[in-house]
């Protein structure tokens, strides 16, 4: 037995499980585009009254059942900041 990447077609339901950052741990619900799962995922955020920007990446998929799960790791480097510089209590 392998561990094969599965495929999606276009319009097949696909379970998507963040990895890291701030929706660690939350799981959303996608459909495939043509070209099967997005590689890129932007999480919006509400950080105190400014809008947050969180980018994930496709890290992995497998097949589980019928269905696929794909695991989207925070980059930390496309990110805003998780607190607004102006609130916080640096020395």
């Amino acid at each position: 037995m392998t561990d094969a990447t599965p495929t999606l077609a276009k319009g097949d339901e696909y379970i998507v499980i963040f990895s890291g950052g701030p929706s660690d741990g939350q799981t959303d619900h996608r459909i495939a585009t043509e070209a099967g799962w997005d590689e890129q995922i932007i999480v919006n955020g509400l950080e105190s009254t400014a809008a947050a920007e969180f980018a994930y990446r496709a890290s992995g998929a497998k097949k589980v059942g019928d269905s696929v799960h794909v695991t989207y790791v925070w980059d930390p480097t496309t990110a805003d900041d998780l607190e607004d510089t102006s609130e916080r209590y640096d020395s």
